[in-house]
C-alpha cells in the first residue's frame, strides 16, 4: 500500500473554511483539476507565442482560485507573476511563469491525488 504525500500546495482545511462542507470542496476541487488540466498548457502556449494580454486572463483567473486552494506561498507567488503580466514583457513574463508552473503542476497533482482518496472512501 502507498502512502500519498502531504500536499505541499494544497490547502483542504483552507478550502472548508472558505466552502464549509465537504461536497462543496470537493466539487469545486473538481472544476479546479479540470481548470488546471486546461489552463497550464494553454497558458504556456500563449507565452511561447508572446501573447501577455491572454495570459494575463488565464492567471487572473488562476489568482481568483488560489486564496481558497492554496497555502499562502502559493497565492504570493500567482499574485506576483498575475500582476506582472499586467505590464510585463513576454520574455520576463515567460521567465516569471517558468519559476510558478512548476507549483502549478504540483498543485494539480496534489488535486489529483485527494480526490482519487476520496473516492476510495
Amino acid at each position: 500500500m502507498s502512502i500519498t504525500p502531504k500536499p505541499v500546495y494544497l490547502s483542504i482545511d483552507r478550502a472548508m473554511e472558505f466552502i464549509g462542507d465537504t461536497q462543496g470542496v470537493l466539487s469545486l476541487l473538481k472544476t479546479l483539476h479540470q481548470t488546471l488540466s486546461d489552463d497550464l498548457p494553454r497558458l504556456q502556449i500563449l507565452l511561447d507565442q508572446g501573447d501577455v494580454y491572454r495570459a494575463n486572463r488565464i492567471l487572473h483567473q488562476l489568482k481568483g482560485f488560489t486564496p481558497v486552494f492554496c497555502v499562502d506561498s502559493l497565492v504570493e507567488h500567482v499574485v506576483r507573476v498575475e500582476d506582472l503580466s499586467k505590464h510585463a514583457e513576454a520574455a520576463d513574463l515567460s521567465a516569471a511563469y517558468s519559476l510558478l508552473a512548476p507549483q502549478l503542476e504540483a498543485l494539480r497533482q496534489e488535486v489529483m491525488a485527494h480526490m482519487a482518496l476520496q473516492n476510495q472512501v
